[in-house]
């Protein structure tokens, strides 16, 4: 049974607030893959929980007047909830103020301490309260954090530091001879270009600024950076005992086969959480997965910006699974997603309630109706039943390859193409027009019954993701003795109605009026002529790769797709987008632009940027999708 364990992990989500949908996303998704292991056999064990120690949550304990531990206790019971609410099959809910937990990280700090790899020194640097991290002038991103944007503060004080650079050759070489350790590769690219290959610094391990965390043992003024407590719970949660006297579970699961985290956190699990493991001379996870954000509407949920949605108002608006099925299907493999009500309505309405919710009522209805609840094979086919029989034997291999490569979004699709084939296969057959002969009755019985077998053979593959729906489906359908009070899986929704009820639940806010204009005035240039104007070409581009320039602080190079022909483009832009975020775009740009040289890179042509007062730079994009190449005038 050694070779069918998996054991995966999501991020444990950290104590300072409750949990938006994006949040709840990664909860979901794991389960998902957790069920979906589970029924091909695997003895699957799936942890998730919280994180709870750090100056952010000291912070905020203070602002709602209450300690840290009863502060926390709230948030962690608020999350359980929500994973509870989205029926999550987790078998372990862990805090990292659990006193098993605590202890061993206690006790991995001073092993990593006496075998040399931490050493007490001192840390003058730019601070980030929000993500626990200090960071270097050089790493900041126009004076702010580099992972989240936010403001960072001058910080110097006494700290234990890991040494990082030990590990780095060896972990830079396990990323090369293991590609499916961080995926999607993008996100291995990023850490190799931006981290590990310029060279990892020595990274902070202790604070003393603050207190609520987990105390260091040998020197408990200082107490445990948040990341090398966080990041234990995987191996503290399965039974880790740093004297070697680990459980057995721990000898099974460990390594993990999977880590599921969000792509903002991919650096502290693909460099910090593989070098401390390799220091405790452990075996590295196998794989590691940064998801995508879900974002809403306007962009990445933030308080701040009020638009944050909750798991459990879109629950109480359109229950469990409807939830279930807009995040797993409707979130891309690696670029972020988004969320409104309104995309929800419209894809309860379209694939819930019409292509599945219609099929199910209708086939039972015409079971009942012709043969009073109960058909049996009875042989009588036809050239049409190939076909479906074909999907309906296709679709488990299909969604076994997707969920391979952690293609939940294209697993299901799989599964709701096979629904809409039995809907197809409806009007090919018509059984109202078969039942209306007595000759047909054999035949009629038989398309019914294919048909249930079919939606039966397709809910079985549903239960990884919409858990609820696929037994509702399957003990009304039963085997085609069908139940003789049918629920309705998934009502149509109107739009209006629930948009009311959305504004009764977030009433709008008024906005002060501004008291000037967002408007930039700059130095007018010398006229120019039509002429001048028309010996100027502009084009659509689509970028289809994009690199650093080797020893550049400021340029990107860009394969820009412009028609058939493809433009390589340097662009001065590496301090407001990654090579990641370019990939895809469409832009502007100016074709006809004599080819230079810049940093020893031939640059032929231009990508037209709007910029701020700041100096912040945007792409300019087409306001609706326009094909590559097309011409601006």
């Amino acid at each position: 049974m050694d070779n069918k364990k998996f054991y995966m992990t999501t991020a444990i989500a950290y104590t300072s607030g409750k949990p938006h949908i994006g949040n709840t996303y990664e909860f979901v998704l794991a389960d998902a893959i957790a069920r979906y292991k589970r029924s091909q056999g695997y003895d699957v064990f799936f942890q998730t929980g919280t994180d709870e120690h750090g100056q952010k949550i000291e912070m905020k304990a203070a602002e709602a007047g209450m300690s840290p531990k009863e502060f926390v206790d709230g948030v962690a019971a608020q999350v359980k909830d929500i994973a509870d609410m989205m029926n999550t099959s987790y078998d372990k809910f862990i805090r990292t103020t659990d006193d098993y937990h605590e202890k061993q990280v206690q006790k991995i700090f001073k092993k990593l301490y006496e075998q040399g790899d931490i050493y007490k020194g001192h840390y003058e640097g730019m601070y980030c309260t929000p993500c626990e991290s200090f960071f270097t002038e050089s790493q900041l991103v126009d004076g702010k954090c580099p992972d989240c944007g936010r403001e960072v503060q001058p910080a110097k004080e006494e700290a234990y530091f890991f040494k990082m650079s030990k590990y780095a050759d060896r972990l830079i070489e396990h990323i090369n001879t293991h590609p499916e350790f961080i995926q999607p590769v993008s996100r291995k690219n990023e850490m190799m270009n931006n981290f590990l290959l310029p060279g990892l610094q020595d990274l902070c391990v202790s604070r003393t600024s603050f207190t609520w965390g987990i105390p260091v043992e040998f020197d408990p003024k200082h107490v445990t950076y948040v990341w090398l407590d966080a990041l234990t719970n995987y191996i503290t949660g399965i039974g880790y005992d740093c004297d070697g006297e680990s459980t057995e579970q721990f000898k099974k699961d460990w390594p993990a086969d999977l880590h599921l985290i969000g792509k903002d956190i991919i650096r502290f699990h693909t460099i910090y959480w593989p070098i401390f493991l390799m220091a405790l001379d452990l075996p590295l996870p196998k794989q590691i997965f940064g998801h995508p954000w879900l974002l809403q509407g306007d962009g990445k949920m933030s308080k701040s910006k009020g638009n944050v949605i909750y798991a459990d108002e879109l629950v109480d608006m359109f229950g469990v699974d409807a939830v279930r099925y807009f995040l797993l299907h409707e979130m891309p493999f690696e670029n972020d997603g988004v969320i409104t009500w309104e995309l929800m309505v419209e894809r309860i309405n379209s694939d819930l309630a019409n292509t599945l919710g219609n099929l199910v009522n209708r086939t039972i209805s015409m079971t009942k109706k012709y043969f009073g609840g109960t058909v049996t094979d009875k042989g009588v086919t036809a050239d049409v039943d190939a076909d479906l029989k074909a999907v309906v034997s296709g679709t488990p291999a299909a969604v076994d390859a997707k969920m391979e490569n952690l293609r939940v979004a294209d697993a299901i699709t799989e599964i709701f193409n096979l629904f809409k084939r039995c809907n197809k296969y409806i009007d090919e057959t018509m059984p109202w027009a078969l039942a209306k002969d007595e000759a047909q009755k054999d035949r009629l019985e038989t398309v019914l019954y294919n048909l249930i077998d079919s939606i039966e053979k397709g809910a079985k593959l549903l239960a990884s993701f919409l858990p609820e729906t696929a037994e509702k489906i399957l003990r009304q359908t039963n085997g085609g003795n069908v139940t003789d009070k049918p629920e309705i899986l998934f009502a149509r929704l109107d739009m209006e109605e629930v948009l009311k009820k959305v504004e009764e639940l977030h009433p709008p806010v008024a906005e002060e009026p501004e008291v000037d204009e967002n408007v930039i005035d700059i130095e007018p240039k010398e006229e120019i002529t039509f002429d001048d104007w028309m010996k100027m070409q502009f084009q659509v581009g689509e970028i289809i790769a994009c690199e650093e320039v080797p020893k550049s602080k400021k340029l990107l190079c860009s394969q820009v797709k412009i028609g058939s022909q493809v433009k390589q483009i340097v662009s001065g832009i590496k301090a407001h987008y990654t090579p990641e975020e370019m990939v895809g775009k469409k832009v502007m740009v100016l074709v006809n632009l004599k080819p230079a040289k810049l940093a020893g890179v031939l640059s032929e042509g231009m990508l037209l940027c709007a910029e701020d007062a700041e100096g912040n730079l945007a792409l300019m994009t087409p306001e609706k999708d326009m094909p590559a190449g097309a011409e601006i005038a």
